[in-house]
């Protein structure tokens, strides 16, 4: 059984092969990781990178625009992203529609041209999903990290977006019409470009709490992503839905609105409180700690940690997959010690 059958299995509860577990390496730890050491961790471990063989040559990231440490930039919308850290995106310095008066002349992005963050060829893309469904991985699609609540934020500033919510402001339907409109464009494009599994991306939980009360996301963000999920739903898509934070408050919403697989924090929500109100309701695609257990915690920890989740989340049928992403910070023994477990667990119920 390959990857691709193999997540969609778990993702429908098929009894897939195994746990799919993924661990993902950010940029911004090529300059900071001695990188013979990093090399030799992959390696080790083919379950989680199938594909690669080190290299006696230095590897040099590639970061996005956005990611690039003292080079201001202007994403799709115009607003103006800086960070301090390559590797790591930043914020927003300058809100495109800091002002309403900018509104009424306000020309937003194209999906035909535009992603969000930039310029996109859907040629290439279209490319690329036919070579994934040929080599037996998956032909995914995605919307851009923060599509439709963090984009408002990046458009107004998250205190005026709020203030305009608790306001009604009057143009504010204007304005989620106008991101909604360039977002289904999107979702429609991937639709006909043939993709099988389609990612909507969104932050909307702080480290206690949504970002807004959840009486302001039913009135203004769930019709939006019930309408967005439509058109890949229909086509027979998975949807896939992502948000770090504590989204307690919020999950009936997202699955209500016709999700597949929820992507959420472990600690932040609680393996416990995952168990007892999403285990078997939705797949759930558990995005592992990287805030305590992995970067202060020991090796046997981690391991325990990982084990927990597994037994408390996983069952035979599938509805779990493991996802980890690096930063630099967590030290290298308890990187190879999440690796060990990630690969080990992923075999728990086979």
């Amino acid at each position: 059984m390959n990857d691709r059958e193999n997540t969609l299995r778990a993702a429908r509860f098929e009894k897939a092969e195994r746990i799919p577990a993924s661990f993902e390496i950010s940029s911004g730890c090529w300059d900071h990781y001695p990188q013979d050491a990093l090399q030799e961790l992959m390696e080790a471990h083919p379950v989680l990178f199938p594909a690669f063989h080190k290299t006696e040559d230095k590897i040099t990231p590639r970061h996005a625009p956005w990611r690039r440490a003292g080079r201001p930039y202007a994403d799709s919308w115009g607003c103006v992203w800086e960070t301090v850290e390559d590797g790591i995106t930043g914020a927003v310095v300058k809100h495109a529609l800091a002002d309403w008066d900018r509104f009424e002349t306000y020309e937003p992005p194209s999906p035909e041209e535009h992603d969000g963050w930039g310029p996109i060829d859907w040629m290439s893309r279209r490319e690329s999903l036919s070579k994934a469904r040929q080599t037996g991985r998956l032909a995914s699609g995605e919307l851009r990290h923060g599509h439709t609540f963090l984009t408002l934020t990046y458009l107004r500033g998250y205190e005026n977006l709020l203030f305009d919510m608790c306001d009604e402001h009057p143009q504010l339907p204007a304005l989620i019409e106008m991101v909604e409109a360039f977002n289904r464009g999107l979702v429609e494009r991937f639709v006909e470009a043939g993709v099988e599994w389609m990612m909507y991306p969104e932050d909307l939980g702080m480290q206690q709490g949504p970002m807004l009360s959840p009486d302001q996301f039913r009135k203004y963000i769930k019709p939006t992503y019930k309408r967005l999920v439509s058109p890949a739903r229909q086509a027979g898509c998975v949807i896939h839905m992502h948000s770090d934070g504590d989204i307690r408050e919020l999950a009936d919403d997202l699955i209500d609105v016709g999700i597949d697989v929820i992507n959420l924090q472990d600690l932040v929500n609680g393996i416990e409180w995952i168990e007892a109100h999403l285990k078997g309701r939705v797949c759930i695609d558990l995005d592992i700690d990287r805030q305590s257990i992995t970067c202060f915690g020991t090796p046997d920890q981690i391991d325990a940690h990982v084990r927990n989740a597994v037994q408390r989340l996983g069952c035979r049928e599938g509805g779990l997959i493991l996802k980890y992403e690096l930063y630099p910070g967590v030290p290298l023994e308890n990187i190879g010690a999440l690796m060990d477990a990630m690969e080990k667990y992923s075999q728990h119920f086979s």
